[in-house]
């Protein structure tokens, strides 16, 4: 693409933010982290039709890092899933499996529900 192209796709003024400095722009950070610094993996059946899902919380990774330990865990424990608002979904109850494979990547983790 030519200059001028590259400097209208550049957001300079938003309404909620007023103007925009791209120098000063934080870092995105997906997830809330607990304050006791645990993982959370809980099991989940709502609104899946009774099928349920591991849901690993309490991450605060930027975005590139945190699609790549879902990958991570995706991959070791065999399974499928989604990275959805902060949240790691893992098909499938297996939250032993998920415990020990993020203990072995160096995280903290709790069983969390029943």
């Amino acid at each position: 693409m030519s200059d001028w192209q590259n400097q209208l796709g550049n957001l300079v003024y938003s309404t909620e933010t007023g103007k925009i400095d791209k120098k000063e722009a934080p870092a995105e950070i997906l997830g809330e982290a607990y304050s006791d610094g645990f993982l959370r993996i809980e099991r989940q059946t709502k609104g899946r039709k009774g099928k349920g899902v591991s849901i690993i919380s309490g991450l605060a990774l930027p975005p590139d890092e945190f699609k790549k330990l879902a990958q991570t865990v995706k991959k070791k424990c065999g399974k499928g899933g989604a990275v959805k608002e902060g949240t790691i979904e893992i098909q499938g109850d297996d939250r032993e499996q998920i415990k020990a494979v993020l203990e072995s990547l160096g995280y903290k983790c709790k069983l969390a529900g029943g």
